[in-house]
């Protein structure tokens, strides 16, 4: 396994500045931010498909410092009925997917969307229960006229591309646990039931966490689907005393940390060994050998100290090496 970043959080830095940092502190691999909700703070993705000049830079400035492209984030809402948000993040989601192999890679990391509640709606309707009864319509048209029909013609213009697409699940869309991720799998899938799916999870434990969702199991799940294309370095704190008065579905801002039941945190300050060591020997059960692509977003540390200490932390955890012959039997 390697120790990777997913670079939207050091966006702050220029592209040199940003690579030399990953460098220094010694990461083997990077996920590039590319459009959508991530942004493109380090280069113009649609310039960079129609400049082989400009992708070979990119490859080789990261392949000097000993970076890995391992993906392409491009985070959006491609069903939004915003017309707006939906041209703009379908148009960074295609360019995402064709440059993808030009630069060495072929994960493209994104959420599932999630669309209004009808064709007449102006605002995406995410749906959090069975009833009343006509949540169970929004549910269906959702998925059965939205959400199924433009993802299965994504999946075959990502497999025409050699592409497999990454769904970060993620509450406020549509696919937000490991159940909603297999059942778009399923539906969506372009390619016949012999060959695998390119759709696929972008396994981020600290969405599970506040859900009441074990990121053990939900990789174990995943990894016998065989759906597991990409893991994120990302913690959560459960605070424990606001739990039991509110629950969980906490729409308070971020930076109201005193009064939230829960807050992303730099990995090993919302959960230790007992979790993150059982997570990566799943990981690596179920054939996942690749990158843990850290984000940061922990509002109780500066972006360079939360993410170092992740660094810190993950690397004393993660397995290296495959495992040899048992020598004792």
């Amino acid at each position: 396994m390697k120790l990777g970043v997913m670079a939207a959080g050091l966006g702050g830095m220029k592209w040199e500045q940003a690579l030399d940092y990953c460098k220094k502190v010694g990461l083997e691999a990077i996920e590039l931010p590319v459009g959508a909700y991530p942004g493109k703070p380090f280069f113009d993705p649609e310039e960079v498909l129609e400049s082989p000049r400009k992708q070979r830079k990119i490859k080789d400035d990261c392949a000097r410092r000993g970076l890995e492209i391992v993906g392409l984030a491009v985070h959006g809402n491609p069903v939004s009925p915003i017309r707006k948000i939906q041209r703009e993040h379908r148009r960074a989601h295609k360019t995402a997917v064709r440059l993808a192999p030009k630069l060495g890679t072929d994960v493209v990391i994104t959420f599932s969307g999630c669309p209004g509640g009808s064709p007449d709606d102006k605002l995406p309707n995410w749906v959090t229960c069975a009833w009343p009864p006509e949540f169970e319509q929004i549910r269906d048209y959702q998925w059965n006229d939205v959400l199924i029909p433009f993802w299965t013609r994504a999946a075959k213009e990502a497999a025409r591309e050699g592409v497999k697409i990454a769904f970060e699940a993620h509450p406020g869309f549509c696919v937000y646990n490991p159940e909603t991720l297999l059942k778009l799998r399923a539906c969506g899938s372009p390619i016949g039931e012999d060959c695998p799916s390119n759709l696929g999870a972008n396994l981020d434990p600290s969405h599970f966490f506040w859900q009441g969702i074990d990121p053990v199991e939900a990789a174990r799940v995943l990894g016998d689907a065989g759906a597991i294309f990409h893991v994120h370095g990302k913690d959560t704190g459960i605070d424990a005393a606001n739990t039991r008065v509110n629950g969980t579905l906490d729409a308070k801002s971020y930076g109201d940390v005193h009064h939230r039941s829960w807050i992303f945190r730099t990995c090993g300050y919302g959960h230790g060994d007992e979790f993150w060591k059982p997570f990566i020997s799943m990981l690596k059960l179920k054939g996942y050998d690749g990158v843990i692509s850290i984000e940061h977003e922990d509002c109780m540390m500066s972006v360079q100290e939360g993410f170092e200490k992740a660094v810190e932390y993950l690397r004393g955890v993660l397995i290296k090496e495959n495992a040899g012959a048992a020598w004792w039997f």
